[in-house]
Formats: structure tokens, C-alpha cells, sequence
């Protein structure tokens, strides 16, 4: 099994060069690998295997970072390759395309060889880098292995390395009650509503940071650089860092809340039931709530959820997105049609069933999905 754990770190002046210096010499190599490639295919008719050591006489500088970031990329190529032209893969990402200096990600991973990557008391010791300065939140178990850590910069300028651990799963032995179950519908206006008829969450993150988000991007947008192409001035870009730190705050704040509720149902139910639903899809259906859909992060809850009732010895079933839960009484089983129109929010069946439309299709998922747990065992 593997585990990641995500630090933040403060290096000094030499080591951020050293970091800015290696996200370019990334992106540099795997640029000329994937130009060397097409080239190779238009001239041959075949892929040529590339690797970075290749390019290290013309540029020199390639030499200064970690070699093996730069090889990591070649594996990066080679995957979006393999995504490209699988045929067993059921999504396509398409041709790899070439990395951009202004909208690529600020990231590279390097390997752990003999301890070259180890965690201090208080820092993380990396190849070419040293120690850096780190909050050490937690500490991995004496078992645990470190295979990776990936050093990254997010847009408010602040640096985090992620370590990759690999450990033996140990063997849970958990009764699951089933009469410990829980049913969860997604609804926009709450993150879901369960079948005890709970809401999940009143936070609209992005809209409660809305209005300050909004004046610092008018001010944004009257200094000098913010029109295409042109060359950014020092204040433009001050004020940039000030709009992403105000769009990290709000990721933070949605992550921290998703956290707290998915590991609060994953310590209380053996059993969690929810819909398999496409977010990004609704978001852009034309319902005018694609905010709404997208800042409450369901997916990503429904991310956490498995994981944390996975290492629990529980289980998430996901019942199939086309169930009709909001259209079947779950007292009678009768269908109604009609609550196809989002509008109808209230469920009332002729066998005096009148409930929250929500509430009741939270119920349906929760019986197909413990229907589904027996068929399955």
C-alpha cells in the first residue's frame, strides 16, 4: 500500500533558486524529448526512445538539478503516451502537448536511493537540495518506506513536498454491521442531505470569499501588465500573488471541511451509500448552479470517503447514476415521473408518504445500495 503526506516548507533563498531552477529544467527536458519524438516519427515512421541524459552537452545547466527529476519526466512522457494510444483505456487524454512556461504546474518528483530522501526533525532532507525547513505535522509509522517526494509551488508562492510512503496493509478484522448504514444524496445547497434527513454542510466557500475575491481582481485588472502579451509590472504581479492567496484560503477552507465530515461518517457508519454522479457534467448542464455544484467539492468528499472507510475495514457502494432515487417512494415503491422536474422539492406519495424529495432519495440509495452489497457477497 501507498500513503502520501503532504509537508510545508520553507527554503532558504539558494534552495527556492534551486527549486525554480529544476521546474525549468523539467519542463526544458520534457519539451526537447517530445520535440524529438514528433521528429523522429515524421522522419521514421516509429517513436524514438529519448532520455534526458541526451540533451545534457547542449544545455549544461541540465547538470546543476537533480538528475533524477529530469528522469521522471521521461516517465511522464511515456505514460501520456501510453494514455494517448491504449486501446485499453477508456479515456483518452489525447496527444501530449508541450509544457508552458506561465500555465504548467510548478512540480517535480525525485526518487529515495540508499536515504537520500529522509525525513528530520524538523525538515526533509532531498538529493541536491539538502535539508529543508518543514512543519513535521506527522510523523510515519517505523514500518513505513519512502519511495518519493514531489516538491511543488502553488500560485500564492508557497512551497510543499509530498512523501511517498509504501507499507504493508495490515489485516483488519472489522465486523461490518449492515443495520449500521447510511444512505447520502447529493444536493447542491448542503453537499448531500443522508437518510436521517441531515445536511451535510450550510458553507459556500468561494461565494462567502466572494466580494473580496472580486475587489482585488479590479484591482487587478488597472495595473499595468494585465493586458495579453504585454509585460507584467512588479505591482501587477504583487497583486496577482494577493488573488491567489485569497483563491488557496478558499481551497484550503473547503478541503478542511470536507476532512472533518468524511472522517466523521467514516468513524460512525460501517456502511456509506451514494450515487456515482458525473460533477463536472451537472456543473455545465445549464441548471445555473454550476458554482454551486463545484464549490462544494463533492467529488472530491466521495475521494475521501473511500479511502478513510477503506482503511477502516468499511465499505462505500455507489449505486448506478441512472437509479431513479428521486422518482420512487421508498414507502411504497411507487413511481412518480413527475419529481423529474427539479422544481417539485417535496415527495408526496398517495400512501401519505410527504417528505423532502432529498431525504426520500437518500433512502432509496441506501436500500439499493445494501441490495447491491448482497448481491455482490
Amino acid at each position: 500500500m501507498n500513503r502520501a503526506i503532504k509537508y510545508r516548507v520553507y527554503p532558504t533563498a539558494e534552495q527556492a533558486v534551486l527549486f525554480v531552477k529544476t521546474f525549468g529544467c523539467c519542463r526544458k527536458v520534457y519539451n526537447l524529448m517530445l520535440a524529438d519524438k514528433i521528429k523522429g516519427y515524421e522522419e521514421t515512421g516509429k517513436f524514438p526512445v529519448v532520455t534526458p541524459a541526451k540533451y545534457k552537452e547542449e544545455y549544461p545547466y541540465l547538470r546543476e538539478v537533480d538528475s533524477l527529476a529530469l528522469a521522471n519526466k521521461q516517465l511522464d512522457l511515456q505514460e501520456a503516451f501510453r494514455s494517448c494510444f491504449s486501446k485499453s483505456r477508456k479515456s483518452k487524454n489525447g496527444f501530449p502537448k508541450f509544457k508552458s512556461a506561465k500555465h504548467s504546474r510548478r512540480a517535480y518528483t525525485t526518487n529515495n536511493q540508499k536515504g537520500t530522501v529522509a525525513i528530520k526533525d524538523n525538515g526533509i532532507r532531498l538529493p541536491k537540495v539538502g535539508i529543508i525547513k518543514a512543519v513535521i505535522h506527522r510523523l510515519p509509522e517505523s514500518s513505513w518506506v519512502i519511495k518519493s517526494a514531489s516538491v511543488s509551488q502553488e500560485s500564492d508562492g508557497k512551497y510543499y513536498i509530498s512523501v511517498l510512503f509504501e507499507y504493508d496493509k495490515p489485516d483488519i478484522v472489522y465486523t461490518v454491521d449492515k443495520n449500521n448504514a447510511i444512505g447520502l444524496d447529493y444536493a447542491s445547497d448542503g453537499l448531500y442531505t443522508d437518510s436521517n434527513g441531515n445536511k451535510g454542510t450550510n458553507h459556500k466557500f468561494y461565494r462567502e470569499s466572494h466580494k473580496k475575491l472580486a475587489k482585488e481582481q479590479r484591482r487587478l485588472s488597472r495595473k499595468v501588465g494585465n493586458q495579453k502579451g504585454s509585460a507584467k509590472s512588479k505591482n501587477y504581479l504583487k497583486q496577482l500573488r494577493k488573488v491567489n492567496r485569497i483563491y488557496r484560503h478558499i481551497a484550503n477552507q473547503r478541503l478542511d471541511n470536507l476532512h472533518k465530515l468524511s472522517t466523521e461518517i467514516a468513524n460512525q457508519y460501517d456502511v456509506v451509500c451514494v450515487e456515482t454522479l458525473n460533477m463536472r457534467a451537472m456543473a455545465n448542464h445549464g441548471y445555473g448552479n454550476g458554482k454551486a455544484t463545484l464549490d462544494n467539492g463533492y467529488g472530491m468528499f466521495l475521494e475521501m470517503l473511500a479511502y478513510k472507510l477503506s482503511d477502516r475495514g468499511k465499505y462505500l457502494v455507489k449505486v448506478d447514476k441512472w437509479y431513479p432515487s428521486s422518482q420512487i417512494c421508498h414507502n411504497c415503491g411507487t413511481v412518480h415521473p413527475e419529481m423529474k422536474d427539479l422544481s417539485l422539492r417535496i415527495m408526496d406519495c398517495t400512501c401519505g408518504c410527504h417528505m423532502d424529495r432529498d431525504e426520500n432519495a437518500a433512502l432509496n440509495i441506501l436500500a439499493e445500495g445494501l441490495r447491491v452489497m448482497e448481491s455482490v457477497a
